[in-house]
């Protein structure tokens, strides 16, 4: 098994890799990940995607690499373009307790359709 592959099988969310946020002002991170990949659940097909994580911290930032190893385990799972990018959402908030956060997954076409799926933290569902 090659390294890579090592760091990827062997990572644990729950031991993701975080540091301080010592600024003192408000500030966006901006982390965009072009190489995302999963399995499509119904066919096996591989599906790939564009990550973009926007997020206000509060007391907590992810580690770069730790994040790359994170989106990396997706890349053999059967999971749905919705279930991916809320699973990715729901992790992050609950690790960093951002005061803001919005994760994007704008998926490759397949079949002729093109999927952007959505979660953010100010999202207001409308009546």
């Amino acid at each position: 098994m090659r390294y890579g592959e090592k760091e990827i099988k062997e990572f644990s969310v729950e031991n993701m890799e975080v540091w301080p946020n010592d600024a003192k002002n408000d500030y966006v991170i901006k982390i965009t990940l072009p190489e995302f990949m999963c399995c499509c659940p119904r066919s096996g097909y591989p599906d790939f995607a564009t990550i973009y994580l926007e997020y206000i911290p509060n007391k907590l930032v992810v580690e770069l690499k730790a994040i790359k190893l994170y989106i990396n385990t997706f890349m053999h799972r059967n999971v749905s373009h919705e279930a991916s990018i809320n699973e990715i959402y729901n992790t992050l908030k609950e690790k960093l307790d951002p005061k803001w956060i919005k994760v994007v997954g704008d998926f490759n076409p397949r079949g002729n359709v093109h999927t952007v799926i959505e979660c953010r933290s100010d999202l207001v569902v409308p009546k």
